[in-house]
């Protein structure tokens, strides 16, 4: 169960912080998919990020408080050099291209080996085919993205920022996902506790690295409720 709980309490308790990183060519969306989540507001004059921007939303999952810190990287090949330092630290990640040029989706596979080069190796990873509300203009096939998505391990979905289409699923997956391995290590922990290693603890810990890589999770079981 999970829940937007509002665009920001300054006064809640926060249980964990996890940053993720936004990916892709320049132009594919991924500011107005932040700024959709972030704060629900799209702008038809966007201009490219300059640089490196995080934005916070703090949701509830499982009734534990968790703040989203997510940092729009600049997809502009100038800067990339720039930003590869904050791919460090990331537990999650979304990996985006635009559905009406091929070109965007083309270049997934070097965005990727990017991450897996800079970020930990079990980063939870979302690739997101943005711009759904151009159907007529489709030049990625679902079925290809769907492909390399399952090659690689990845969870997949298209989303729209204009229409808000999937975007909070999106987050929520990779968010979820990384709630779910966090709530593993920290059971462990607490065995491992309760053996008489008490330096297993994760107790306190706000920033956390994902464990084993994730799984494809079927469509069905991509939406999730709010409370």
């Amino acid at each position: 169960m999970a829940s937007g709980g509002g665009y920001g309490d300054p006064s809640q308790k926060i249980d964990y912080v996890f940053k993720i990183v936004l990916i892709g060519d320049s132009a594919v969306g991924k500011s107005q998919i932040l700024s959709r989540f972030a704060r629900n507001e799209f702008s038809l004059d966007s201009k490219s990020t300059i640089g490196v921007e995080f934005q916070t939303r703090t949701m509830v999952i499982h009734h534990k408080s968790v703040k989203a810190q997510i940092w729009d990287t600049a997809g502009q090949e100038r800067y990339r050099a720039v930003t590869s330092a904050y791919y460090r630290g990331a537990v999650g990640a979304m990996l985006v291209y635009d559905i009406t040029k091929r070109q965007t989706f083309d270049h997934i596979p070097r965005w990727l080996e990017e991450l897996r080069a800079h970020a930990d190796k079990n980063i939870v990873i979302i690739l997101i085919g943005n711009k759904t509300d151009l159907e007529d203009q489709r030049a990625v096939p679902t079925e290809d993205a769907k492909e390399f998505a399952q090659k690689e391990e990845l969870f997949f979905l298209e989303t729209s920022a204009l229409d808000a289409t999937n975007v909070e699923e999106a987050f929520l997956t990779v968010l979820s996902e990384i709630f779910n391995i966090v709530n593993k290590k920290n059971l462990v922990a607490d065995e491992d506790q309760a053996n008489g290693n008490p330096a297993a603890t994760l107790s306190g810990k706000k920033i956390v690295v994902p464990g084993p890589g994730q799984v494809i999770p079927e469509k069905k079981s991509m939406c999730c409720s709010r409370s």
